[in-house]
């Protein structure tokens, strides 16, 4: 393709910039071929002219187009090249905040200096068992490609981790781990994964320091193979450790730290176990100051040593060697605070008692003296003498530091060594995978020996790299049969052979290290006599002749020869380790060293520095021989170390990891291009970019160039075959045939092909914009103008309606103003006639009221005279009238109070009488008595009125004279009257004078009616105010009224919002209660199948013999639930073959520990015992003293009672006889004299009245006991005659008043006899009462001799059992007495004795239950002592005498749990024998085949016989059958499920009939909550004998255990197609067009044979609920499973949406809810809409419409806010992130909206967890669905095989 065609007018490039490395232009003209410069504009719009090359006239990179910016793959970009790859990773990095980018084979790693929450359990889940092209780029994708490919290809791997110190290496390593960790899980029980990941925090805190590049920069490189089993479970692992940088323990740079142990130990010197250390601050010591920066922010050192001590711990090393280790770091560390000061210029010296020399040797063990002399002293070795030379103080300081050196890589190798022998295993290694975390290549201002090491190790992993990307591509190409081509690729092997090879660098050192007088400066010498000439990547400087430079594959690096000798030799004085080996108190230190070699130089010599010899000492013939050992320098030892790695590594599929550092200040998100692209070129990135672009780097397969590049083919290119019709359109498109190859399933472009077809699509697509554009404008406008022009129609009509409505308008108004002048006119004369005539009126009403005013007055002058004339006419009258009334008023008054007088005298009397006759309410003696007295009193009365009548007869004759004489006395004043009248004439003086005085009255009554007024109107003023004042008030009390109800209304809103969070927090706080218990369950069934997962393995390991063995559980705790123990009962009596092979692996321990538990509980049973026999005795004792107390007082009660009686009786007749008398007496006399006082019947009468009334005042106190008692038996009886005796003698006592006569006395005769008829009714009443408690006391009495004779029967036949059932039959039989009792107790009233018996009661019932409890516990725990005493004799020589044969084991009955019996019968079950039990179970669970037979049956058949089968045998009442058949039942669907688990039909199949059991035993049970729907027949079938709630319960958790395996079962099943069939299948065809991918390809959208599609997943969940409506699956538990599959498929396809770029895009969006619409019909078609399922999809509905919708302005934002409820923050930034154009005509969204997103974001409340847990269930329930099927109607196939059940 000619340039010509790519550089033409707004074609985008790439030039070269001196700040951002490259810089992107856009051609303003076409680039012809014979230009010199391209004329550009910058993104900024300055214009530049760019020169070309003339020799080589190379034009400047192109740019990829937009929408390939961003790729997860580099590979993928059309154009690959260097500014290329960088924008791709800033694009991504900046602008989208990912950190993880593929580049072919390579993963490449940018530091975000930030934690990021993506490396959670959740994404670990989300990447297991993931292709790595399908999954967004990150660590967890290679981890899983490396584990996917050991398992499948049977082929160890490598992950190579690699980048300079900074870049992120060591946290890549240990995600990397801690994914292998996670997702294989360990083969044993020792956690050995945790032990893996616990070696991190140590290796960290030995071999970690800050630097100015890092605050956690590994000083030293290490490899960890991890071991895998068969099975890929991790097993152990081994580390090898390189190069440690041991320098830094006595130096650091500035800003600079030593290693974080040193720290550590420091910030927790206060702690008691260190205070031994000496320690203090790390400024106070010189090995942890010299960096000044002794602190990391936001690292708390404390804290860091607690979790390095805990990962000792983990990884087992034990306190002691802990405290061992911390001292010889404390001990480094004081020694680097000795000061060695001058003695002279040759030698030095050390203060005696230096403090921190003191504690140096105190920690370690040594003399002080041995170490000061060493430190300043060292031996030397001649071939005949050895001699003691004096060091000079900078040699002893460097001794010194050598020593610190020396002892801390010891310290470090040990440890290294440890946690490798903790990491070790004894399991057989199958596989392994190595993770290598090593230094990346490094240059500085000045390069030592590490930074050669390091650059050396780079070189050859970067051969190695290359090698195997050429290898891939080679592969590549021969797999799709395409011509190959040598691509040429640097090859750094001379590099390599200058450093390694014979003469070589490495070998010049070690030559020059064994030379006696060897340095640096010679050593230089030798490399430039060798190499400088001989080889071009060797280099001199030019201004230094101490240094070399080395051309490596990433740049030119200028290493100083300074210390290279020193560094190599690692040379440290002997006699120092000498002493440190003689410690005898402390071993850690001798471990150390005890590898030590003798020689610690090559030579055994040092070269002399010119001193004097102090000492002469004779040699040691014994070490002659040690002297010519020599040991390794530490260049021969790297090389022998990397070629052993680059062996393990070229054994392994090796995985690279590339970090990169963004920039130098650990800025976060913050990239700088120029150190981005030397750590590219240094890594190896760039390299395998070049590789892949000159070959043929972008690769599609058939269908996906199809799909992408439909829109290029006319309709007759289109052929049925793909491939041809692909090869067809290439030729067309693409002239020169170089640029493409086709495979055998892959089109292979060169590099801009593909760039080069997306312009071409790009115009295609674009001229088809226009076309579209241009007939939508069209149409647009003739809509625009037939708008406008109905428009115009529109307005002139309603112009012209509105014109003629004017003028009607108009019209009407002219005729209006006419009628109105008229009328106008008319008023006005009509107002002028009328004022007239009012005139005329006015004048005559005055007039004639004038003349009738005059004519009034006349007459009122008249009447006033007339008036004052009567006045005073009626003065003089009323005066004479006055004074005769005042003299008759007196008269009156003094007859009256005579009067008076008298009749008071008589009302006290009276009063007196009635106060009395109110005594005789209380007896009717009183009464009578009092009525004798009352008539005594009233003679006298009577008397005495009589007497007074005279005396006044003869007062008022004398009264009479004299008023008389007073009337005379008045006609005399009468006459004085009339000579008054004289008088007159004076008193109309004294008139005249009241006139006077009236005017001035009236005077001032009008001052005060002034006053008044002017009062009035203020208070008229006031009230006004007051007025306002209270219309005010009111007002705000309207608006307190109307606050008071809004902040009511508000309340009450407010409290129901609160009731509603309330209950909805409840039901939550339920659910999760449930969710609790189930993950309990699951996490039991979980530990059950790994129990038998290990028996079956123990018993493969063992080579069983008999096959049918099985091993049963040696570690059972006494507390497990009943069903668990019976089934293990139930498998030791299916014979004593059970567990034969494993008894002689038991523990006897654990017997002699089960006999003393079961010492225990026979203790506890006997105190059970004892207690319950205190508790019976202190029963009867109360109850033997509450019925003698009881019969005492009822006795004597009894006796009163009679003989009150017998009283009452002998008192009743004397009565009776004197009532006769008097009735004799009364009908003997005559009528007319019979009542006459003074008669001989009055007397008689009156005698024996005075008589009964003392008799009753006797009697009175009996009489009140008596009606007490009434009141107590006869309360409404009592009230009756209360009410009769009260009303009664009030009648009587008011008749009394007017007793007058003899006739009255008869009434008094009858009120008596009534009160006597009264008195006998009640004495009946008294007698019937105590017949009927004597015939009581009678039938109790009866009753407690049935019951004496009932307990001496009872105790008869106990004395017959043996003491525990005598026990427990006493129990029984107490227990049925006591509640016989309570039921004849509650039909009186409770008494304080009988609340007592009743808590007695209970607390016997509870001992009781106690008792059986610790019954069953000792007799299960008696039955596997045996079991386990046999086995303890099997594996000794013989048998004991206490062994139990299996034989008696079988015998031993076992108890049930106590179930409550009732009688009841019933009718309709299945009867069969107890040998047929496992007959029942297999055929009717284990070998039943839900395909098979099953399917032809009724829904919840098994439950259904099985229920029945059980009915039977609680018809039987035989407890051990139910107990075996239910234990039975619940261990064999246990098995079924384990053993076919996968299935779903089995496993749906037992999950609708062990729910239909359940609800049968609901049904059935006799509660009455779940009886309400049978029918009366049904009830009938209700279980009479036995309780089995607590089955039940046992029921519901094993139906909870097969809901979750039916849930697991039904997403494995799901699983694989929900990422296909809802993300990656197009249901809309040609909705989404696919991009370009790169080398890891991403899984088709195409549908393909054997691709799953949305139909897939709709078919699989059709199928899932028709197979469980055909299992008669109850509806709401339907609902339950489809509401979990919909929340898995909304989890699961939204956590793969948040993990794929690609997947981002509006036209995905639209297929994600399209894909939805038809889940939401799926479930209106089986009608399950309100089952919740919808709701589930929630989350994935609003990720779909946030890639649908406008992401542009704020209220986009606000929209977005407001939509995405069910989202996190971060789940939608993590969108707005991915958003991906796939085409050109999408936008990006701006960095500057997500931040807007986030700021409106900032305040919920929220989980910060990106992804869904997929692994959640919903808590379930098991609504009671009874069945309307009747029992005595189910008919058993004869294909069930159960011909031995009968139907009863």
């Amino acid at each position: 393709m000619a340039a010509s065609e790519l550089y033409t007018k707004s074609a985008r490039v790439w030039i070269p910039d001196a700040e951002e490395v490259w810089k992107s232009a856009e051609l303003t003209k076409d680039y012809k071929n014979d230009d010199a410069s391209l004329q550009l504009m910058l993104e900024d719009g300055t214009t530049i002219d760019h020169k070309l090359d003339p020799k080589t006239k190379n034009l400047p990179y192109l740019r990829n187009p937009d929408i390939l910016v961003g790729e997860n793959d580099l590979t993928a970009l059309s154009y690959l090249h260097e500014p290329a790859v960088l924008h791709n990773l800033k694009v991504r990095f900046i602008d989208s905040k990912l950190i993880y980018t593929y580049c072919g084979i390579v993963l490449v790693a940018i530091n975000p200096y930030e934690t990021l929450p993506i490396y959670g359990t959740d994404i670990i889940n989300a990447y297991s068992g993931q292709n790595m092209g399908d999954m967004d780029p990150h660590i967890f994708a290679v981890a899983e490609e490396a584990y996917k490919q050991m398992a499948r290809d049977e082929r160890n791997q490598s992950i190579i981790v690699s980048g300079e110190s900074g870049a992120g290496k060591t946290v890549s390593a240990k995600y990397a781990m801690r994914y292998f960790a996670t997702v294989s899980g360990s083969a044993s029980e020792a956690n050995v994964e945790e032990k893996v990941l616990a070696s991190n925090p140590i290796m960290e805190a030995i071999g970690n320091a800050k630097t100015t590049r890092n605050d956690n920069s590994s000083r030293f490189g290490k490899y960890i193979e991890i071991g895998f089993d068969n099975r890929y479970r991790i097993i152990g692992a081994n580390m090898r450790t390189y190069l440690l940088e041991k320098s830094r323990v006595v130096f650091q740079a500035d800003e600079e730290r030593n290693y974080h142990i040193f720290y550590q130990l420091c910030a927790s010197a206060n702690q008691p176990e260190f205070k031994n250390l000496r320690l203090s601050t790390a400024n106070d010591f010189l090995y942890t100051r010299q960096g000044r920066s002794p602190v990391i922010e936001g690292v708390d050192d404390a804290k860091e040593l607690r979790t390095t001590r805990h990962a000792f711990t983990l990884l087992g090393i034990n306190e002691s060697y802990q405290i061992g280790l911390f001292q010889v770091l404390a001990a480094i560390l004081h020694l680097g605070n000795v000061e060695i000061k001058d003695r002279d210029s040759d030698s030095s010296l050390i203060a005696p008692n230096n403090r921190h020399l003191t504690a140096f040797c105190e920690l370690v063990g040594v003399t002080y003296q041995d170490m000061s002399q060493w430190l300043c002293h060292r031996k030397l070795k001649t071939a005949t003498e050895t001699y003691i030379k004096p060091l000079p103080r900078l040699q002893a300081t460097n001794a010194r530091d050598a020593l610190s050196k020396h002892i801390y890589a010891k310290l470090f190798n040990w440890i290294v060594e440890h946690v490798n022998k903790a990491l070790v295993t004894n399991i057989k290694q199958h596989s392994f995978i190595g993770v290598l975390d090593i230094y990346g290549f490094e240059t500085f201002e000045i390069n030592s020996f590490e930074q050669f090491c390091i650059n050396y190790a780079n070189e050859k992993l970067q051969q190695q790299f290359n090698m195997h990307v050429f290898k891939l591509e080679q592969e590549e190409y021969m797999k799709e049969q395409i011509p190959w081509t040598l691509i040429d690729f640097y090859d750094n092997q001379p590099c390599i052979n200058l450093i390694e090879a014979k003469m070589g660098i490495l070998d010049l050192l070690d030559e020059e290290c064994k030379m006696p007088k060897g340095s640096d400066d010679s050593w230089a010498q030798k490399l430039y006599n060798t190499h400088l000439k001989t080889c071009s990547l060797f280099e001199k400087p030019r201004m230094s002749n101490r240094a070399f430079i080395i051309q490596h594959f990433a740049d030119k690096v200028e290493y100083q020869c300074e210390g290279f000798l020193e560094k190599n030799k690692d040379t440290v004085n002997e006699e120092q380790i000498h002493v440190l080996k003689a410690s005898k108190k402390f071993n850690l230190l001798v471990e150390l060293f005890q590898d030590e070699e003798k020689a610690t130089t090559p030579t055994g010599q040092v070269p002399g520095t010119g001193g004097r010899t102090r000492l002469s000492i004779k040699p040691d013939k014994g070490r002659d021989t040690s002297s010519k050992e020599h040991k390794k320098t530490v260049g021969c030892q790297f090389r022998n170390s990397l070629q052993m790695l680059m062996e393990t590594l070229n054994a392994t599929t090796p995985h690279y990891v590339r970090c990169i550092k963004p920039n130098d200040f650990k800025l976060a998100f913050s990239f700088d291009p120029k150190r981005a692209v030397q750590q590219l070129r240094a890594c190896g990135v760039l390299e395998t970019i070049r590789i892949s672009a000159a070959g043929f780097p972008s690769r599609w397969t058939y269908q996906e160039f199809f799909s992408r590049y439909r829109v290029l083919m006319k309709q007759k290119d289109v052929l049925p075959d793909k491939k041809l019709t692909c090869k067809n359109v290439l030729e067309k498109l693409v002239q020169d045939q170089d640029k493409y190859q086709f495979g055998k399933t892959k089109i292979f472009f060169r590099a801009g092909q593909v760039a080069y077809l997306e312009k071409l699509r790009a115009d295609k697509l674009r001229a088809a914009c226009i076309r579209i554009q241009k007939t939508i404008r069209c149409w647009l406008a003739r809509k625009k103008y037939l708008r406008q022009r109905s428009a115009a129609i529109t307005i002139q009509r309603f112009t012209r309606g509105y014109q003629a409505r004017c003028l009607a308008k108009f019209m009407r108004r002219t005729q209006a103003a006419t009628i109105i002048q008229k009328y106008q006119r008319m008023c006005v004369e009509r107002k002028r006639f009328r004022q007239k005539q009012a005139a005329a009126l006015a004048m005559q009403t005055i007039l004639r009221a004038y003349m009738a005013r005059q004519k009034y007055q006349a007459l009122l002058r008249e009447h006033k005279a007339v008036i004052i004339q009567k006045h005073v006419r009626g003065w003089l009258a009323r005066c004479w009238y006055k004074r005769c009334l005042e003299a008759i008023v007196y008269l009156q008054c003094c007859i009256r109070r005579m009067r008076a007088k008298r009749e008071l005298k008589k009302l006290k009397i009276e009063a007196r009488s009635v106060e009395h006759f109110k005594k005789l309410n209380k007896g009717m003696e009183n009464k009578i008595m009092q009525l004798q007295r009352k008539i005594d009193e009233q003679n006298k009365d009577n008397r005495v009125i009589s007497e007074r009548l005279v005396s006044l007869e003869s007062s008022y004759a004398s009264e009479s004279e004299r008023m008389r004489g007073e009337l005379g006395r008045l006609r005399g004043v009468e006459e004085d009257a009339k000579n008054k009248a004289n008088q007159v004439s004076s008193l109309l003086e004294e008139l005249e004078k009241l006139r006077k005085e009236l005017s001035v009255t009236q005077q001032e009554k009008k001052t005060i009616e002034d006053w008044a007024q002017k009062y009035r109107d203020e208070m008229e003023k006031m009230v006004s105010e007051l007025k306002d004042q209270n219309g005010l008030l009111k007002k705000e009390k309207d608006d307190l009224n109307r606050m008071i109800q809004e902040q009511s209304q508000q309340m009450t809103e407010k409290m129901t919002r609160a009731i509603a969070q309330e209950t909805q927090q409840l039901e939550t706080d339920l659910n999760e209660e449930r969710s609790r218990y189930q993950n309990l369950l699951t996490e039991h069934l979980r530990l059950e199948e790994k129990y038998d997962d290990l028996k079956e393995e123990l018993a493969h390991s063992k080579n069983v013999s008999k096959p049918g063995h099985r091993r049963t559980d040696s570690t059972h705790s006494s507390n497990e639930s009943e069903y668990t123990y019976n089934s293990e009962y139930a498998e030791l009596e299916d014979g004593s073959r059970v567990g034969e092979d494993v008894t002689r692996g038991m523990d006897t321990s654990l017997t002699l520990k089960l006999q003393k538990r079961v010492t225990e509980l026979e203790q506890e049973k006997q105190s059970l015992r004892n207690e319950l026999e205190n508790k019976e005795e202190q029963f009867q004792r109360a109850r033997a003293r509450d019925d003698a107390q009881f019969r005492k007082a009822r006795g004597a009660e009894l006796e009163y009672e009679s003989l009150k009686r017998q009283e009452l009786e002998s008192e009743n007749k004397k009565l009776r006889h004197d009532l006769a008398e008097m009735r004799q007496s009364l009908l003997g006399g005559a009528a007319a004299s019979a009542g006459a006082p003074g008669s001989p019947a009055y007397k008689v009468l009156l005698d024996q009245l005075n008589a009964s009334c003392e008799e009753l005042e006797v009697r009175k106190e009996e009489v009140l006991i008596l009606r007490s008692q009434l009141v107590s038996q006869k309360e409404a009886m009592h009230h009756k005659d209360e009410k009769e005796t009260m009303t009664e003698p009030s009648v009587f006592a008011q008749d009394v008043n007017k007793l007058k006569d003899a006739d009255e006395l008869k009434q008094a005769y009858v009120g008596l006899k009534d009160t006597n008829r009264l008195l006998e009714q009640q004495l009946q009443t008294q007698r019937r009462t105590y017949d009927s408690e004597v015939e009581s006391l009678r039938g109790e009495l009866q009753n407690v001799k049935e019951e004496n004779n009932r307990q001496q029967q009872l105790l008869a036949q106990n004395l017959q059992l043996p003491p525990e059932a005598r026990i427990e039959a006493s129990l029984q039989h107490e227990i049925t007495r006591l509640t016989n009792e309570n039921l004849e107790l509650m039909a009186d009233d409770p008494t304080a004795s009988r609340e007592a018996r009743v808590i007695i009661l209970r607390r016997m019932v509870d001992l009781m239950e106690q008792l059986e409890k610790q019954d069953r516990t000792i007799r299960k725990l008696k039955k596997q002592l045996k079991v386990y005493s046999k086995r303890i004799g099997e594996m000794g020589a013989g048998h004991t005498e206490g062994q139990t044969s299996p034989g008696q084991m079988v015998e031993e009955p076992i108890h049930p749990v106590n179930i409550p019996r009732r009688e009841k019968d019933f009718q309709g079950m299945l009867e069969y024998k107890k040998e047929d039990e496992m007959k029942l179970v297999k055929n009717l669970i284990l070998e039943l085949k839900p395909r098979g037979v099953a399917v032809n049956l009724i829904p919840g058949l098994p439950a259904y016989i099985l229920f029945m089968c059980l009915r039977h045998s609680d018809y039987v009442n035989d407890d051990q059958k139910v107990r075996t058949l239910l234990t039975s039942t619940i261990n064999s669907i246990k098995k079924i499920l384990k053993k076919r688990g996968d299935d779903f039909e089995t496993v749906s199949f037992w999950l609708a009939n062990t729910c239909r059991f359940l609800h049968c035993l609901k049904q059935y049970s006799g509660d009455e909550v779940f009886m309400k729907h049978n029918t009366s027949r049904q009830n009938e079938h209700c279980l009479s004998n036995f309780d089995l709630a607590e089955y039940r319960q046992v029921i519901s958790d094993l139906a909870i255990q097969i809901y979750q395996q039916l849930v697991k079962c039904m997403e494995n099943i799901l699983q694989p197609m929900i990422v296909s069939g809802m993300l990656e299948h197009e249901t809309i065809q040609g909705v989404s067009g696919v991009k370009p991918t790169g080398l890891r390809k991403r899984t088709s959208s195409i549908a393909d044979e054997g691709t799953y599609t949305l139909d897939s997943i709709l078919r699989q969940l059709s199928a899932f609920h028709s197979t469980m409506c055909q299992h008669g699956t109850d509806p709401e538990l339907i609902k339950q499973v489809v509401k979990q599959l919909f929340y898995i498929i909304g989890a699961v396809t939204l956590n793969n949406l948040l993990l794929r770029k690609d997947m981002c895009s509006w036209s995905k969006g639209m297929q994600i809810r399209y894909n939805v619409s038809q889940l939401e019909e799926w479930l209106r078609d089986k009608g399950l809409m309100n089952c919740g399922a919808k709701e589930t999809l929630e989350p994935l509905i609003q990720a779909a419409q946030l890639l649908q919708v406008k992401k542009k302005t704020d209220e986009d934002a606000e929209a977005i806010c407001s939509m995405c409820h069910a989202l996190t923050t971060a789940q939608i930034v993590k969108v707005l992130n991915l958003y991906t154009p796939v085409n050109e005509f999408e936008e990006r969204v701006s960095v500057s909206f997500i931040r807007t997103i986030q700021t409106r974001l900032r305040d919920r409340c929220e989980s910060p967890q990106l992804l869904m847990d997929t692994k959640m269930i919903y808590p379930v329930t098991f609504p009671f669905n009874p069945s309307s099927l009747a029992l005595e109607t189910i008919q058993i196939p004869t294909s069930l095989n159960l011909s031995f059940l009968t139907r009863v």
